[in-house]
């Protein structure tokens, strides 16, 4: 039931139908409402200078947009930075340093899957998952890093910082609840929008692969990864940020007739030690030339 929740409002705000789209229509004065307050909450916010470089990446949609490799790409750039973000789905609570050093101190449970990413992915980060952003920052500060990334972060407006926002396309334009938008890019923000293909590129491999792999995966919006894939046996989709159990993995590797699942890396790190057969859809950015240019060469 959650699921199919889940892919319904996927879809009425990425690619309507008729009922979907008259809903949305209906709910435009709560979506201009909605709008407005967002606004005022930004034009009343005093930014806070941290007195560290920080940059924020992520879009002003709900749903998934990529950002976990762009953060990646231009965070293996430098030395000594910090990745902060939420931790969304994570069994734990308050703020937790998930990587110091090179060492990673907790298990996925406790950082979530999108931190866990980031301590495999880069070897000299810290990263700090916290709901409140500003305690993580004093903390980064305090470990000595040097530029601070923060994951999804532009509506923190009383943090002094450079957004990047991923452009993300839909044809519902509307702000929530009538669309996926919960914020607009405000004229008087400093941010830089950029755009796939133009600005970044991604780059796929596929790791282990064998003869019949069944695509399982966790994320949000999964038939973004279509023109990615290599051939599969079948695809199942979970909602965003799901926990797997073994027993349902396994069911479904008998029930394709699969030689291994095949999972991308926020899948990955949840259930690596599941001890099945796994192949792996390591997708990463290569920054082009233009805008990304100036983030991704060290300057800290």
């Amino acid at each position: 039931m959650k699921k199919a929740f889940v892919f319904w409002v996927e879809e009425y705000f990425y690619n309507p139908k008729s009922l979907q789209k008259l809903l949305s229509f209906l709910l435009l004065p709560l979506s201009w409402l909605y709008c407005f307050v967002m606004y005022l909450r930004y034009k009343l916010s005093k930014p806070q200078d941290f007195g560290v470089s920080i940059v924020s990446i992520g879009n002003l949609t709900v749903g998934g947009s990529g950002k976990t490799p762009l953060v990646t790409a231009l965070a293996q750039k430098y030395k000594k930075p910090a990745i902060i973000l939420r931790g969304y789905g994570r069994a734990s609570k308050g703020m937790i340093v998930v990587k110091e050093r090179g060492v990673v101190t907790c298990n996925v449970q406790q950082s979530g899957d999108e931190a866990m990413i980031y301590a495999k992915k880069l070897s000299q980060a810290t990263v700090i998952v916290s709901e409140d952003r500003k305690i993580a920052l004093q903390k980064a500060k305090e470990l000595g890093c040097k530029i601070v990334f923060l994951d999804d972060a532009y509506s923190k407006h009383d943090i002094k910082k450079l957004d990047i926002l991923i452009d993300v396309q839909t044809k519902n334009n509307a702000c929530l609840p009538s669309g996926p938008y919960r914020e607009r890019l405000y004229k008087t923000k400093e941010a830089v929008v950029v755009k796939e293909g133009i600005d970044f590129v991604r780059e796929v491999h596929v790791n282990n692969p064998t003869s019949r792999m069944s695509l399982v995966t966790a994320i949000a919006r999964p038939q973004r990864l279509d023109k990615y894939l290599p051939t599969v046996v079948a695809k199942n989709y979970f909602e965003d940020h799901h926990s797997f159990t073994k027993a349902e993995l396994q069911e479904i590797l008998l029930a394709d007739g699969a030689t291994s699942l095949l999972v991308t890396l926020k899948d990955y790190v949840k259930i690596e030690d599941f001890g099945l057969p796994l192949s792996l859809l390591d997708l990463e950015v290569k920054i082009k030339e233009g805008k990304l240019n100036a983030f991704s060469e060290p300057r800290f």
